[in-house]
């Protein structure tokens, strides 16, 4: 009998085009050499051209689903992504706080790779004074630390101040992900902070408009180093070369944003 793999859960929404959410997360989750396991949070009807409609599942579905996960099977990673409102943050804020022990990373998903809101207003709070506290790890872009922080982050600088406001909120460690940073036009630059250690994290900026799932897969990545037992730093570390990668080799699918590749690692050619 072959040993099992780490257990990694997803709470996350479904992307009916495979690009981003849970798919992305499952799909990540195995080329990492995880067990990935999902709790279905929304429903979308989503393409390469954008969000056509999203449909939230209710409170009930989702305790019930993480329950069945994690009191049978277990756990040793949660990721969570879309979670679309106040009632469903505050539920799985809840359940997360009633698992010990367990690292938690919180993509604290606002809008999609098109613009599409995915959260809705009013649940902002409930990431802030809810979700944010009980994570170990928080991914926000830096459209998303403007949505949650006010913070408007146009250089290295902001992304301190950003990762300051963002910690201000509970989280052990923020991940402030600097891809859209115009002023850093040949990098993508991450900041890691717990408040008192920084960690950089360089790579080349890939030329592709096919980068629909990258924040999905960074978060799934990290959790995936942590259900491995990597401290956060080392986790961080491996899920961004990760990215860099998948990020290079995303290909074209529909008329839109294509999708980057998770399994890049496997092809031969």
């Amino acid at each position: 009998m072959t040993s099992r793999p780490p257990l990694v859960l997803t709470v996350a929404g479904s992307d009916s085009g495979g690009g981003a959410g849970v798919q992305a997360d499952l799909k990540t989750m195995l080329a990492l050499g995880v067990h990935g396991m999902s709790v279905i949070t929304a429903v979308t009807a989503q393409n390469s051209l954008g969000v056509q409609g999203a449909w939230e599942l209710p409170v009930e579905a989702v305790r019930a689903q993480y329950r069945a996960v994690v009191d049978d099977i277990g756990v040793q990673a949660v990721k969570t992504g879309m979670l679309a409102s106040a009632a469903l943050v505050e539920t799985v804020a809840e359940l997360l706080a009633g698992t010990s022990g367990v690292p938690v990373v919180v993509d604290p998903v606002g809008v999609s790779k098109h613009g599409d809101p995915l959260l809705a207003a009013s649940a902002l709070d409930s990431v802030r004074t809810k979700l944010l506290p009980v994570a170990t790890v928080a991914t926000p872009n830096l459209d998303e630390v403007t949505q949650l922080t006010g913070v408007v982050v146009e250089d290295e600088a902001g992304m301190r101040r950003a990762a300051d406001a963002v910690l201000a909120y509970g989280p052990r460690w923020a991940l402030i992900k600097g891809g859209h940073l115009a002023a850093s036009a040949d990098q993508a630059v991450d900041l890691l902070t717990d408040g008192s250690e920084e960690h950089w994290l360089r790579a080349p900026r890939h030329d592709n408009r096919h980068t629909h799932g990258t924040g999905c897969t960074l978060a799934s990545a990290v959790a995936s180093g942590l259900a491995k037992g990597l401290d956060v730093p080392r986790a961080v570390e491996e899920a961004k070369t990760y990215v860099t990668g998948a990020i290079a080799a995303g290909f074209a699918l529909g008329g839109g944003i294509g999708p980057v590749d998770h399994g890049w690692r496997f092809r031969t050619s």
